[in-house]
């Protein structure tokens, strides 16, 4: 007599096959989230540090302008808002322009731009950020001054160290504020 072998037909996954996928899903999607968390900081440093540049050359044009880098008191609001330029006659006012066509008060991290006119770094002028943890004179501060710099360094660019003290001028909040954000 012949004996017939008897196959089973396995249809569908069983309970530890999809407790295993699931949890090989979760593994790499918490791969994937740490490694795009992490180069956020780096994201928001670069374009720190992008805008510093961009204000920096910013300046530099109103410098072309009137012979001066704007004050404390203006402070960078004014390359986007002439209410805050302080000239003695109309017709210095009558040279002013928007320096900066999208004005940006704060830094990637939602706080406001420092400006000194009167440079402690051997700069024309100090700009920086505190930077993410929002501490001055850290080395995470985005400046356009480097902790290593010397008195020679230029007026533009941007850098990180360097521990700036004194009076700084905030371009949001303080005197030196006119836009709302």
């Amino acid at each position: 007599m012949p004996t017939r072998s008897i196959q089973r037909v396995r249809l569908g996954f069983t309970l530890i096959e999809v407790m295993i996928a699931i949890a090989i899903v979760v593994v790499l999607v918490g791969i994937v989230a740490v490694n795009v968390m992490g180069r956020k900081k780096e994201a928001d440093t670069g374009t720190a540090k992008i805008a510093l540049a961009r204000m920096s050359q910013a300046l530099d044009e109103f410098k072309l302008v009137f012979d001066r880098y704007p004050s404390d008191d203006e402070g960078l609001t004014v390359l986007w808002d002439k209410s805050k330029l302080r000239v003695d006659n109309d017709q210095a006012a009558d040279k002013w322009r928007k320096f900066v066509t999208q004005p940006s008060p704060n830094d990637p991290w939602g706080r406001p731009w420092n400006y000194r006119a009167q440079s402690e770094h051997g700069n024309e002028y100090d700009l920086w950020s505190v930077g993410p943890d929002g501490q001055d004179g850290n080395a995470d501060d985005v400046a356009n001054w480097s902790g290593d710099q010397g008195a020679d360094g230029g007026s533009s660019g941007s850098g990180t160290g360097g521990r700036p003290s004194g009076a700084s001028t905030p371009v949001s909040g303080g005197s030196s504020s006119g836009q709302p954000r």
